[in-house]
């Protein structure tokens, strides 16, 4: 009999519950008991929806973040916060956000806020997890509570549980050395916390443990194959089955390493690694399970039932109760229910699948490999008629922008002159001090903007009173950054919903959900767009909102435009054509914009491509062929304008030393990235590359509540001009301020051009 399993589920909620409760209680309007009440709610439920599998997946909850988790189940707390006192929880959010809620401050008088851990991308999605910590000194100290209670309440439910645990060499390579400390002789000190846990969880009846090593797609050198052997061979004792799970990509020259680690059973994803499962199958010996991840845990489209029963059915009669089957990877980066769009185009409503109705597909698979295709032939039916309707929908291909995109040559990214040039001519016309200061794009989205954008979409608010009120917020903002005496400002974004919503929005080719809610980090959550055809853009889509906030100052004003690739990668694309065909789609359309908005005298743009790392394949070896339609995506989108138009790019949240080179090719006047919470660790790039243009090196870490003090952004940016050049730096927050209050906002901002204009009067 195949088994049938899940990897993780969305832990926001359907409504996002989640989401709101912990807002609720960061600001000090909500108890601690009613947050953690909430959140027993809603593994009660998800444990409710994920009923009829063999085995239920137990600990992929978390209030923020499953590598924070993990970090606080090994002890691994960051020094900073060791003093605190007051509940586990708040402690978690310290390291997290830099604070917890309002009314749980315990030091607040003599400590208040902490350093927040520093944030970056889970392997390549948009998800964030919080950095572990490492020096030379860390201890491991185990502390199993969180997950023991989640296996307690799992039980008082009868679900058949199988906790998840973060698998210690992936945890030791997600980590940071914050010391010159090599993370891999940390490895005996971690291991003995490892098999306490799991000799605790067989103390606790538990028959299976998922232990995550997604670090086993990535490509590694000898010592961190070793690492697996050395900590497998220790855990091996432990009296508990481990199902070691690897997701995101291919195992390739890992195939033998994890086929041969002495663990009871190897899930792959055999959605972007289906060319491995074979050689593993002559690999395995000849009593462990092989779990086979055939159901996209990274995208919602349907899945074709009949085609990997096709491939299936083989490998069921050839492995028989070995076989397990379930999702790539966890279900955490879909939406939780399809069923609550009732607005959603019907037709493309019937080609898509959220992670309910995935489980679904995953049952309607178990049952036909247990008792045959005709148990479940009307469900099959039903999937090849929404398939066959996809494939021959004439809304999906548009033979004008297959047309465009043909056309494109290498002219569409060239300037029309080098940086040293145009840099010539921008300083000219914009006459900038220098540490010329500006934010990334997005001011707080304020109660009254939510209030104008439901009023509106409710049919409450006509076209001209959501204007007018949109506007008011646009003069906000200008007036604000007028006071502040930033430089170069921006419209604040009012209008926007998100940053790749609003574009996909007014572009052919995308449709939208209601609440597609995805989590990014924390209580941020995103509500990707469906790309399901052609590109193209019907009319100006941001020209009439920044022209008029031009209008009120005669400072320049930035224009602000999501990158292609950002809107690629922050969508649920189309899997039926390369991706690179259809960045190209939106590069063509963006590149539209831009050159409307010079049109219109708009003479500083700024192009985010905050996901452009994101896209990178997790082997090296595949890098080149992905930054090259990448960088060529954002050249068109960016190239087709004078040299007097400054064009700025934003990359946030993201290592790219790595990529530097290819950053440089994007050829932007000035690039902003992160480096606030990594205290301009991000900057090392710059001691063996001469990047060639300017650089906005972020001082303000808008993720935190933490406001920052004049100082510490004058030490940063002095830091900086180590590396970079006085005259090519800019002053700037590390992302935008959407998230952020007002309060929050101003006192920041005016420590922020104070320390500009104390670095320009030599301090």
């Amino acid at each position: 009999m195949t088994t049938i399993h899940n990897l993780g589920f969305p832990r926001i909620g359907a409504k996002r519950e989640l989401k709101f409760a912990l807002e609720s209680y960061w600001k000090g309007e909500s108890s601690r008991d009613a947050l953690k009440e909430l959140g027993a709610q809603l593994r009660k439920r998800h444990w409710d929806n994920q009923g009829g599998l063999d085995f239920v997946p137990v600990g992929d909850f978390a209030f923020y973040d499953q590598v924070l988790d993990m970090s606080f189940t090994l002890g691994n707390l960051p020094q900073r916060v060791q003093g605190f006192h007051g509940d586990v929880l708040d402690n978690y959010f310290r390291v997290a956000r830099g604070r917890s809620a309002q009314g749980a401050e315990d030091h607040g008088a003599c400590c208040g806020g902490v350093a927040a851990g520093e944030m970056t991308k889970w392997f390549d999605t948009n998800y964030h997890y919080i950095v572990p910590e490492f020096t030379s000194e860390t201890q491991f100290q185990l502390d199993a509570s969180r997950l023991l209670a989640q296996l307690a309440e799992a039980r008082a439910q009868g679900v058949k549980a199988k906790p998840v645990i973060v698998g210690p060499v992936t945890y030791l390579a997600l980590g940071k050395a914050k010391d010159d400390s090599d993370k891999l002789a940390l490895l005996p000190r971690l291991l003995p916390a490892y098999t306490q846990l799991l000799d605790t969880l067989a103390a606790q009846g538990v028959e299976w443990v998922q232990i995550d090593e997604p670090i086993l797609v990535t490509e590694l050198d000898a010592e961190w194959q070793h690492a697996f052997n050395t900590a497998y061979h220790q855990l091996k004792g432990c009296k508990v089955k481990l199902l070691l799970a690897t997701y995101f990509g291919q195992l390739q020259e890992n195939a033998y390493l994890a086929a041969n680690l002495p663990v009871a059973g190897l899930h792959v994803d055999a959605i972007n690694g289906r060319d491995d499962v074979q050689p593993l199958i002559n690999l395995l010996p000849p009593h462990k399970v092989l779990s086979l991840g055939v159901i996209n845990g990274r995208n919602i489209w349907k899945t074709d039932l009949a085609a990997v029963l096709n491939w299936l059915e083989p490998l069921a009669a050839q492995l028989g109760e070995r076989l397990w089957v379930a999702p790539s990877c966890s279900l955490l980066h879909v939406p939780v229910d399809l069923d609550s769009e009732q607005k959603l185009d019907a037709e493309i409503k019937s080609w898509l699948a959220f992670a309910l109705q995935k489980l679904e597909e995953l049952r309607i698979l178990g049952r036909a490999l247990r008792e045959g295709r005709d148990a479940v032939k009307t469900e099959l039916a039903q999937n090849l008629a929404a398939l066959t309707a996809r494939r021959t929908s004439p809304r999906v291909n548009n033979p004008a922008v297959q047309a465009a995109v043909a056309k494109i040559d290498a002219k569409f990214g060239q300037r029309q002159n080098a940086y040293t040039q145009r840099a010539q001519k921008q300083a000219a016309l914009l006459k900038l001090p220098a540490y010329p200061t500006t934010t990334i794009g997005s001011f707080p989205q304020t109660a009254e903007i939510r209030q104008a954008r439901s009023q509106y979409k409710a049919g409450q608010l006509d076209d001209a009173g959501y204007k007018a009120a949109m506007q008011a917020e646009i003069a906000r903002s200008v007036r604000e950054q007028e006071t502040l005496g930033l430089d170069v400002l921006v419209h604040g974004e009012a209008e926007r919903n998100d940053m790749v919503e609003y574009f996909g929005e007014q572009l052919q080719g995308y449709a939208f959900s209601q609440f597609g809610w995805v989590q990014s980090y924390g209580s941020r959550c995103v509500k990707p767009p469906i790309l399901f055809g052609d590109i193209s853009r019907p009319k100006a889509m941001t020209v009439e909102w920044i022209t008029y906030a031009q209008s009120l100052t005669k400072k320049p004003m930035k224009g602000m435009l999501t990158g292609p690739v950002t809107i690629l990668n922050w969508s649920f694309v189309r899997d039926d054509q390369p991706r690179s065909v259809s960045c190209k789609q939106l590069a063509l359309a963006i590149r539209e914009e831009v050159q409307d908005l010079e049109k219109a005298g708009v003479r500083v743009i700024q192009i985010d491509e905050a996901a452009l790392r994101e896209g990178l394949p997790l082997r090296k070896s595949q890098w080149k062929r992905y930054l090259d339609w990448a960088v060529e995506s954002f050249r068109i989108t960016a190239n087709g304008v004078k040299d007097e138009t400054q064009i700025h790019t934003h990359m946030c949240y993201s290592e790219f030393n790595d990529i530097i080179a290819s950053i440089a090719d994007m050829d932007a006047d000035v690039i902003t990235i992160e480096t606030s919470r990594s205290d301009m660790e991000l900057l090392d790039a710059f001691d063996h590359f001469s990047y060639p243009n300017e650089i906005g090196p972020g001082v303000y870490d808008i993720h935190s509540p933490n406001i920052p003090a004049q100082e510490h952004i004058v030490q940063l940016m002095k830091k900086a001009a180590e590396r970079i050049p006085a005259e090519r730096l800019w002053v700037n927050p590390d992302c935008g301020l959407k998230t952020r209050q007002w309060s929050e906002v101003i006192p920041a901002l005016s420590n922020m051009v104070a320390a500009a204009k104390a670095l320009r009067a030599g301090g």
